[in-house]
């Protein structure tokens, strides 16, 4: 598998840690998990979800770059992880959340993906 496959891949697999890193914990309850942990539980549980996020995050930006033999820029890493958090995140939120998806959220995600075309284009 090339770097940049790797490097792609490790991203979509650090942003499903990340969403349950920042936003699980609002779920916690409603699944009846660490009720009684309280706030201070809930970030070491969020703290170790991360940790596993920048397991993979790291190694996915350091095999992207173009200094390790990767095809990306550090603003083109950038990029393509936003792309990919907000990606994982509305799929995440909408099944497993299930917080409704509204047209202006898909608007808005468009225009996100307008923003990488610019960023990507050759000018």
């Amino acid at each position: 598998m090339s770097r940049t496959l790797i490097s792609i891949s490790f991203l979509m697999i650090s942003n499903v840690f990340m969403t349950f890193a920042w936003y699980g914990h609002l779920q916690f309850e409603k699944w009846g998990i660490v009720q009684k942990w309280g706030l201070p539980g809930l970030v070491l549980i969020s703290w170790l979800i991360a940790l596993a996020e920048y397991s993979f995050m790291i190694p996915a930006n350091r095999l992207g770059h173009i200094s390790h033999g990767g095809a990306f820029s550090i603003f083109e890493l950038k990029t393509i992880q936003e792309v990919i958090s907000l990606t994982v995140f509305l799929i995440i939120n909408t099944l497993i959340f299930q917080e409704k998806l509204q047209w202006n959220h898909i608007l808005a995600f468009a225009l996100i993906l307008l923003a990488v075309w610019v960023a990507f284009k050759k000018w």
